[in-house]
């Protein structure tokens, strides 16, 4: 009855997993829908349930949002195109880890009798599965997730028998540390965090006690009362920050890159004030159609030296090395919840207003945590640009993999340089840039890096040929 849709797609609808189960004789319950947890990503596994836009009772009309779902990427509303009503929330929000395919909810059609699922449980949505081994919490290596995975009685139902597994999937110390996550949703702690308030110290006036964004707005402006009362202790030097689904996965594939990926770095001078004249000239020729900035010709500029020496705008695969014919540039932008990559795709065959019009439009969706997965998810190179901040003079980054290569951009500087005249010798100002191009030496050998910067350097310096 129920198909369940995404605001931003991650895939096409037919590789989506929603696994919706139309259930009728459980337990003499009336005809109902079991919503489960969807795999919005290839690589999700598991997901964080955020705030339920509904509460049991509430008629869902096509295009409500029923609940937000943090992935290790962004978080995504979550919605259904037909009619129905909200009969019981079987994952409460803040819960954490859940794995794809656990039911979360139940939905019946207009007119049916929902104080007939009161007593509904999870057990008799088919109870919970483990999630597949990647999450860290499998790290243990426990041979009983393995053997259950494929069936429906949820884990705790052994936790007194098997006492070996249950110490490492069940353990004390494991349960002490989800208690330590606090209840509340990503837009609090995301809040908590820009504001730096302590979100453990708060009272939550959501549904079962969640701190809700006007809590902590409440709490900003010095109008929140504690949670706890008498005694309070002294207040801690330190904050401990909750680690969101998406800083596991910057942690994992960064770690994943520097032990995996042989980085050595070449990194060059180069010249950027014919550029700038040439941004000047177009943007005072715009009419306010369109605005380039420096990042925008760089891009370019990456898109035309990978075209030239195309082994960097290769990956490593497993017995391969696989070349790729178009350019994708992952730009790196930095968002409130950690660092995105949106890519700019096919490069090599775009103008400079098509590509600054691109960045900007993925560069604030990326920090709205509104992209679609096939919007970050891939790349043949990346470019991050910390020129903005003017203590940068250069710096180096880590290979976004499966990439072989990224470069790094710092800022502009002005450099005398002498320049000889029939007069003698004269001093003239140049505007120049350092960047630095980090290479994976599995794919990338250094002559070919350096051939590379070579290329980079003398499109920048020459922006002209950025026009053809």
């Amino acid at each position: 009855m129920f198909t369940a849709v995404l605001r931003r797609r991650a895939l096409q609808s037919s590789s989506l997993s929603f696994q919706l189960a139309r259930c009728y004789a459980s337990k003499s319950f009336p005809p109902h829908t079991v919503v489960t947890m969807p795999a919005l990503s290839p690589t999700m596994t598991a997901g964080n349930i955020g705030t339920w836009q509904k509460k049991p009772g509430d008629a869902i009309s096509p295009g409500d949002v029923l609940v937000e779902i943090e992935t290790d990427k962004a978080q995504m509303d979550f919605e259904f195109q037909e009619e129905g009503v909200l009969a019981k929330i079987l994952k409460e929000s803040g819960e954490k880890d859940v794995a794809v395919g656990n039911p979360i909810a139940v939905m019946i059609e207009e007119g049916g009798d929902m104080s007939a699922f009161e007593s509904f449980t999870l057990e008799d949505a088919g109870g919970e599965k483990s999630a597949p081994s990647s999450p860290k919490e499998d790290a243990g290596g426990s041979p009983e997730p393995a053997g259950t995975s494929s069936g429906t009685t949820p884990l705790p139902k052994t936790e007194s028998q098997p006492a070996p597994e249950e110490a490492e999937s069940n353990s004390g110390k494991l349960q002490s540390a989800l208690d330590r996550i606090p209840n509340a949703s990503a837009a609090a702690i995301r809040l908590a965090i820009e504001t730096g308030i302590k979100i453990t110290s708060l009272k939550g006036t959501g549904t079962g006690g969640q701190v809700t964004e006007a809590d902590v707005k409440k709490a900003s402006s010095g109008g929140a009362a504690p949670a706890t009362g008498g005694n309070a202790a002294p207040a801690a030097s330190y904050v401990d920050t909750p680690i969101s689904s998406m800083r596991k996965t910057i942690a994992s594939r960064l770690t994943e890159s520097m032990n995996q990926n042989p980085h050595y770095f070449v990194a060059a001078t180069v010249s950027v004030s014919k550029l700038l004249k040439l941004r000047q000239a177009l943007n005072s020729q715009a009419d306010g159609k369109f605005k380039l900035s420096v990042n925008d010709f760089l891009i370019k500029a990456c898109g035309v030296a990978c075209k030239k020496v195309p082994t960097v705008n290769s990956s490593w695969r497993d017995g391969f090395i696989r070349q790729f014919s178009n350019v994708d540039v992952s730009v790196a932008v930095a968002t409130p919840v950690g660092l995105m990559t949106p890519i700019v795709k096919s490069v090599e065959g775009l103008g400079l207003q098509s590509i600054s019009e691109q960045v900007k439009d993925l560069g604030k969706r990326a920090r709205d945590g509104k992209l679609k997965p096939e919007e970050y998810q891939g790349g043949t190179f990346t470019i991050s640009n910390m020129g903005m901040n003017s203590a940068i003079d250069r710096f180096t980054a880590v290979i976004n993999p499966p990439q072989a290569g990224i470069l790094a951009v710092g800022t502009t500087k002005k450099v005398a340089i002498p320049v000889e005249t029939e007069e003698g010798t004269s001093i003239e100002w140049d505007d120049q840039i350092v960047v630095t191009a980090s290479f994976d030496h599995k794919v990338v050998d250094g002559a070919v890096g350096g051939e590379w910067i070579k290329e980079f350097k003398k499109v920048v310096e020459n922006p002209l040929e950025l026009m053809l």
